[in-house]
């Protein structure tokens, strides 16, 4: 059967981002389960599709944020009070409801839609009601939206957070009660958005590469700690800004904090350990040349890709209790502690005794498992033949 998969950035092959990475892996798992996938969205500007043949691409559009100018952002907010539409959503508004129709038709017939995340189905939520649909809830964003509020430095920014967070609750919760089944990528979320029936909802257990990843012994070892990140994305900012308030101040002088990914302006650290490298040329190399990984999260919804790359290649990581969002299981060099002194000596003690483990099983257990809930979800779509389960 074939299902189009509405989304707001279609895939490039680049997965820079934690995005990205999930819906490269629930794409891949709904063609295993059998389904024609179609993928509709916008790319990046300057990036093309990475599998142009079965691509619908609508345009290019730069979504974010930081990187915009002042009059941009102005323009942004002003046409999201105008449309009644959120922040997020409105950016995505540079075609009509007319375009992305014709976009549709022409490369149809669907048998339904998989909408993944709330943006690109808010911003076009009309033209998506004529067949039956799956709602991919990669967060609980109105939840997020109000940390995002409570954290933000301004009155103007708590404002806009609450009013997102006030709009993607409604639109979650229509969004939720039209589709025939919803996906969450971590357990809480199910309940969080009122679905938490087996019968309307499943967790997605991720992964963050095709095949399981070779182990390399021995690993030249370059910094004692590595951490990697889209930190301007404000859930990361609040674990990024603990972390470096809350536990660095409690790490030895000599220990090496190596920081990768574009930060915000304001971040930083008296720590003489601590450097800022921004953008690496490859992640899992800046990654594995750590003696640890810190796993930082202390706000947002959904999984930690971060944690499930970790766990992956086998590295020893520190980890909050909630960056083990949407982990059934973790190994045995995994450290959880919520106090920042007990995470600086954790971190302290695993640099200074390195052990990684075999992290094949773990992906190989996410697999199977994502496969199992994947396939649960089409067939209450009723979108593949019976056989398929068989």
């Amino acid at each position: 059967m074939h299902l189009l998969f509405a989304t707001s950035i279609v895939p490039d092959g680049a997965l820079a981002s934690g995005y990205e990475i999930a819906n490269a892996a629930i794409i891949a798992a709904l063609r295993r389960a059998g389904a024609r996938v179609t993928v509709i969205g916008f790319t990046w500007p300057g990036k093309s599709a990475s599998d142009p043949q079965n691509t619908v691409v609508l345009g290019s559009v730069d979504v974010r944020t930081e990187s915009a100018s002042s009059l941009q952002k102005l323009g942004w907010v002003a046409k999201a009070m105008l449309s009644g539409l959120t922040f997020a959503s409105v950016k995505l508004r540079v075609v009509t409801d007319s375009e992305v129709r014709a976009a549709v038709e022409r490369a149809g017939p669907f048998d339904g839609y998989v909408l993944n995340s709330v943006q690109f189905a808010s911003a076009f939520e009309k033209l998506f009601g004529d067949r039956p649909s799956i709602f991919v809830a990669h967060n609980v964003e109105h939840s997020s939206a109000k940390e995002n509020a409570a954290a933000a430095g301004s009155l103007f920014q708590r404002l806009l957070f609450r009013r997102e967070a006030r709009l993607l609750k409604t639109m979650e919760e229509r969004l939720c009660r039209q589709a025939r089944f919803v996906f969450t990528l971590a357990e809480e979320d199910r309940s969080a958005l009122g679905v938490a029936s087996d019968d309307r909802s499943a967790v997605l257990p991720l992964v963050t590469c095709a095949e399981a990843p070779v182990q390399e012994k021995p690993r030249r070892i370059d910094c004692d700690a590595a951490l990697i990140g889209t930190w301007t994305w404000q859930p990361n900012r609040i674990g990024l800004d603990w972390f470096l308030e809350k536990v660095v101040p409690h790490l030895k002088a000599d220990f090496r904090v190596r920081i990768a990914g574009g930060v915000p302006s304001g971040v930083a650290s008296t720590h003489p350990g601590v450097e800022f490298v921004g953008r690496v040329p490859d992640a899992q190399a800046f990654v594995r040349s750590a003696a640890v990984i810190p796993l930082i999260s202390t706000a947002g919804s959904g999984v930690q890709l971060k944690t499930i790359e970790t766990f992956e290649l086998g590295l020893p990581s520190v980890a909050t209790s909630h960056s083990l969002r949407g982990i059934d299981h973790r190994p045995v060099n995994c450290v959880v502690t919520d106090d920042p002194i007990a995470f600086a000596g954790a971190l302290e003690a695993a640099a200074a005794d390195i052990r990684d483990v075999d992290g094949s099983a773990f992906h190989n257990r996410q697999v199977k498992a994502l496969d199992a809930a994947i396939r649960r979800g089409l067939k209450k779509l009723g979108s593949l033949r019976q056989e398929v389960f068989a």
